[in-house]
């Protein structure tokens, strides 16, 4: 059975490295010329059970209309005239209700823990190194920021997920190279997350698929899925038309795309995040702890030499340029932690689109076509969530049973609903 992958990024690449060792032929397309060169390139490195939750959350829809003239903003809303943007928005704020969102980030959590179980077991058993960093700490600069995590924490402690509340003293105790000047109400350390180099781990994943028979073309842009009678008969691309017997289209934000006329409807919409990464110049003032500052949404994470920083949710405009003022943000909150460990006038400023669903889980497996799947939504979780999404998409389409339950992470929800 020959199975095509559309998308060459952390998701499709997993998913064509599961869909290989359960013995399909396999083929990959993707337009860059590499794999993990949009959103799973300058990512947060953020691999977390606990972290991992949905942006539609209690409080957020006035903290982004309290925040749209603010320079330094987490969140940057721009308006348009997209039909799409607006239909989007409508359902996310459905799911910014507390109820909603304990729902759905018990969700996440689940294919999270089930996820970072498959990655830890391809570690070991490939021996990959992706410059992982253990333990995850969360900043709160006021104690506004911590009131406004209390519904995370209560879901952690019902989960029962290893982590303890901070005082600020604590806090430096356990990252000595947080400066002393900036305000700190205390932190939630969380020992058991960890963080690594997303592209990194694509790379090793991607040789080890390509030694097991998976033939990866890049440089092939898919234009169109040509569905005839309930199915997918071939896929339109730069370099002619490719025939297959299935398709799992994990394409990220281009998905919305290639799904119409299909009549798969999903709502995913891109939400932009920006990144610097800078060099490491002093290591005793940088941080060996991945940290979060809460109140600006900004991922401080080390790889290496290197820092990362991330944050930054942008919905508007789906064009891919990087903005000084969410740069500058980005550059304010690690300025405001470790000023003095790397040399951030030199950093590489980096933006992605995330394929994000209203509600946060993504969406895996079958659709109301015959042989085409899906691996899509993910968000800014993708890195979280990979590993468990492409083995539960490579369970689905050989006909097996998943070993989590799926509730809440198929296309069925948004069918139920009339929405699809």
């Amino acid at each position: 059975m020959h199975v095509l992958v559309i998308g060459a990024g952390i998701i499709g690449v997993t998913t064509a490295y599961e869909l290989c060792q359960r013995g399909f032929k396999v083929t990959v397309l993707d337009r860059r010329p590499g794999v993990a060169q949009e959103a799973s390139y300058g990512n947060a490195g953020v691999i977390s059970t606990a972290y991992a939750g949905p942006w539609a959350q209690p409080g957020m829809p006035g903290r982004i209309l309290g925040q749209v003239l603010r320079s330094a903003s987490p969140v940057i809303f721009r308006p348009t005239f997209d039909p799409a943007q607006w239909r989007w928005l409508a359902r996310w704020l459905g799911e910014c209700r507390l109820q909603r969102f304990r729902i759905n980030k018990q969700r996440m959590q689940r294919l999270a823990e089930y996820s970072r179980s498959v990655l830890h077991e391809l570690r070991r058993r490939h021996s990959i190194d992706y410059e992982q960093t253990q333990g995850w700490l969360q900043l709160f600069r006021t104690e506004s920021d911590l009131a406004r995590a209390r519904p995370s924490i209560e879901v952690l402690s019902q989960a029962g997920m290893p982590h303890r509340l901070l005082d600020a003293a604590k806090c430096r105790a356990l990252e000595p190279a947080l400066v002393d000047g900036t305000p700190l109400a205390g932190g939630l350390h969380l020992p058991e997350e960890e963080t690594g180099n997303c592209a990194y781990f694509a790379h090793r994943i991607k040789d080890l698929a390509a030694a097991g028979g998976v033939d990866f073309r890049f440089g092939t842009r898919v234009t169109r899925l040509a569905i005839e009678g309930g199915r997918v008969a071939s896929v339109a691309t730069s370099a002619g038309a490719i025939a297959a017997d299935a398709l799992v289209l994990a394409a990220g934000a281009d998905s919305g795309q290639l799904l119409r006329g299909t009549g798969v409807r999903l709502p995913l919409y891109p939400v932009k995040g920006y990144s610097l990464t800078a060099r490491v110049t002093r290591h005793e003032f940088a941080p060996l702890t991945s940290v979060m500052d809460e109140a600006y949404k900004v991922a401080i994470t080390r790889m290496g030499n290197r820092l990362r920083i991330a944050g930054t949710a942008e919905l508007g405009t789906r064009r891919l340029a990087l903005r000084d003022s969410a740069l500058g943000t980005l550059l304010r909150v690690v300025r405001d932690w470790f000023p003095g460990a790397a040399d951030y006038r030199q950093a590489r400023p980096w933006v992605g689109a995330r394929p994000m669903l209203p509600d946060g889980p993504p969406a895996l497996g079958s659709t109301p076509v015959a042989n085409l799947f899906v691996n899509l939504g993910h968000g800014s979780t993708g890195w979280a969530m990979a590993c468990g999404s492409a083995r539960v998409v490579a369970d689905i389409v050989a006909g097996a049973k998943p070993q989590i339950d799926l509730d809440g992470l198929t296309i069925e929800r948004f069918v139920r609903r009339g929405k699809a």
